[in-house]
């Protein structure tokens, strides 16, 4: 009997631990939205009723509550692009596919502003992201890299005839061994630019430099994905 209790009483208090960071992650979210990564313990636990210390048993720094968030949002997105990616049926459709992908990350971004500006904006001062975040910063790049990777198994991807300087060569070989070491680093390079590309286009609209410039926001992104396709040779 007192073991059961003990059990329950466990999980309990573990439900609890968890229901109450869920509670503060939402709060420091709403202060990514107003202040930027400039976030601070005191202001979250004051919103929340708490006094600082308190929240201190949940979260032992800012940077615990950045690293926190950052790997949500990162997971948040790599679901989203996994998702959108495995909804279009015609796998040999690679062109069909980076659009997919690229709407995927565009909408999340457009939806969730400052956690986009959190992960892909300018570094915040005075924090370095731990080995933590790896896994789920991954998830995006190997959905994109995976176009690649299906592409070249198909004979649709070919490496372009161009020699990649020794050092940038050397850079690639490294690189793909951890998420695509089935492709010739020339190929690699190719994702690795549409990858750049994508987030760039992403970027350049959310950061506003799109404003009073371009707004056929939709169909000018179409445009750049399909340019995107054109340049590292999915036809």
């Amino acid at each position: 009997m007192c073991n059961n209790l003990d059990m329950s009483a466990g999980s309990i208090r573990a439900r609890v631990r968890a229901e109450m960071v869920t509670e503060i992650k939402t709060v420091a979210r709403r202060h990514l939205a107003t202040d930027g990564a400039n976030l601070s313990l005191r202001a979250v636990a004051r919103d929340m009723g708490m006094v600082s210390s308190a929240l201190y048993r949940y979260f032992a720094s800012r940077d615990d509550l950045l690293t926190a968030l950052i790997i949500d949002a990162y997971n948040a997105l790599g679901a989203a692009v996994e998702d959108a990616d495995a909804a279009v049926s015609e796998r040999v459709d690679l062109r069909g596919r980076l659009l997919a992908v690229g709407r995927a990350v565009r909408h999340w971004a457009l939806t969730n502003p400052a956690e986009y500006a959190l992960i892909f904006g300018s570094p915040v001062p005075g924090y370095a992201a731990p080995a933590d975040t790896v896994v789920a910063a991954q998830r995006t790049p190997d959905v994109l890299l995976g176009i690649f990777v299906d592409g070249f198994a198909a004979g649709q991807v070919r490496a372009p005839a161009v020699n990649l300087a020794p050092a940038l060569r050397a850079d690639m070989v490294a690189a793909r061994e951890v998420v695509a070491p089935s492709l010739p680093p020339e190929v690699f390079a190719l994702g690795t630019i549409a990858w750049i590309h994508l987030f760039g286009a992403v970027s350049f609209e959310l950061f506003g430099q799109l404003n009073n410039v371009i707004d056929a926001r939709d169909e000018y992104f179409d445009y750049q994905t399909g340019q995107i396709a054109d340049l590292v040779g999915l036809g």
